[in-house]
């Protein structure tokens, strides 16, 4: 990760932030009607929708900026031993940079530590890149959606098992 930036977990004062950013990247890549993210409650509100049990948001910074976030929760309406990787996004100016990755494996570490046996994603088959960054990590496309996110507009599923030796 380019050295400039660091990842830390969310503050309320990130808040505005990281709910202007989703907001400014999924339209980008078409993510704006029913059955997004984006129309998440929680999205105004994530230091507080994330500081429930075995949970975890983080941000990415370049200085005092916010550029990035995402973290992990229970899989709404799942298997208590699965999480749900959920939204994580990044401005343009921190693409390419490593932070994809170093925030991956952040969220992944918490996800083991908070003894989930499984992670999963849903994502949109035009996000290229991410999916990319998926598949570098282990994680497996999935036939079918897992729990019941409320994101049906979704066209893409993953799970990788955390229990797994890397």
């Amino acid at each position: 990760m380019d050295e400039r930036l660091t990842i830390r977990p969310i503050r309320a004062t990130d808040d505005p932030d990281v709910a202007r950013i989703i907001r400014n990247v999924m339209p980008e890549f078409g993510a704006k009607g029913p059955g997004f993210a984006i129309n998440d409650p929680e999205v105004d509100f994530m230091t507080a929708a994330y500081g429930r049990p075995r949970a975890a948001y983080f941000v990415v910074t370049d200085g005092d900026r916010v550029i990035g976030g995402g973290g992990i929760a229970p899989l709404e309406n799942g298997d208590d031993r699965v999480c749900e990787l959920r939204k994580m996004y990044f401005l343009p100016e921190a693409r390419g940079r490593g932070a994809g990755a170093a925030l991956l494996q952040r969220c992944l570490d918490a996800a083991r530590g908070f003894a989930y046996a499984t992670c999963y994603l849903e994502t949109l088959a035009r996000m290229d890149a991410a999916r990319k960054l998926y598949g570098r990590f282990g994680f497996r496309p999935l036939c079918v959606p897992m729990g019941n996110t409320g994101h049906f507009s979704c066209d893409s599923y993953y799970s990788l098992d955390l229990t797994a030796k890397t």
